[in-house]
């Protein structure tokens, strides 16, 4: 079992994601340069957070272009599980591999704080090993985190169950206050229709050791490699 975590121009979560992966949970991991045509032989991608080319003229607007993004969207039209973090989220809105958008926090201020979610689907490939009714407690960090979208595209999203995190309190109230940027239906986190590419603002990568605050980051990495494994 192979993770590729993707680095772009301005990316500084691609070595959390690597450190989580690599050695918190020991699978093995490498890098993915922007420039690169081909995955090789990864079985799953990471897409980090950062402020990819600066975030210049919109957050993500040009790492879509980089090479590498046309064989993620090949992997992932073909089932390959696909994780965006923040950046990593904003990329895959703009390569168009989710539905939606991420404007400027309704308060126009960077936002840098723990957060709780809710999981509103667990049938995704990181998803799995959450369990009912277990609030996560994961930091976010960044000023384009509020999720926009036609009201036609977030009935779709409801349907479908593609909603996958939803922002919420300490006793798993949807609250104006809990929610860190103004997203809309308090959305922190989506999937595709076919479940296999997960978007999402907060940092699992920054949650994965109980010593630096909270671990719950775990549970994300733990059900993609559960699922994974259940592949083989």
């Amino acid at each position: 079992m192979k993770f590729g975590v993707l680095v772009f121009p301005g990316s500084n979560c691609d070595h959390d994601a690597y450190h989580a992966l690599k050695h918190v949970h020991g699978i093995e991991t490498k890098f993915i340069w922007h420039k690169e045509t081909s995955l090789g032989d990864v079985d799953a991608v990471i897409v980090p957070g950062g402020f990819s080319y600066g975030d210049y003229l919109r957050s993500g607007a040009i790492a879509r272009f980089s090479p590498v993004m046309e064989a993620v969207s090949g992997f992932a039209n073909k089932g390959g599980p696909v994780l965006g973090i923040c950046n990593g989220f904003q990329i895959l809105l703009e390569a168009r591999l989710l539905p939606g958008t991420l404007m400027a926090n309704e308060h126009l201020r960077f936002s840098c704080k723990y957060v709780y979610l809710s999981c509103e689907n667990r049938d995704t490939p990181f998803t799995g090993n959450i369990p009912e009714n277990r609030l996560l407690h994961i930091p976010i960090a960044h000023g384009d985190g509020n999720y926009f979208a036609e009201d036609e595209v977030l009935k779709r999203l409801e349907d479908q169950n593609q909603i996958v995190f939803r922002y919420c309190d300490a006793s798993g109230e949807r609250t104006r206050i809990a929610n860190p940027n103004g997203s809309i239906a308090h959305i922190a986190g989506i999937c595709n229709e076919k479940r296999n590419v997960v978007g999402m603002m907060p940092h699992p990568e920054r949650a994965v050791e109980s010593h630096i605050g909270s671990d719950d980051g775990r549970y994300i990495f733990d059900s993609a490699i559960s699922y994974l494994s259940a592949l083989v």
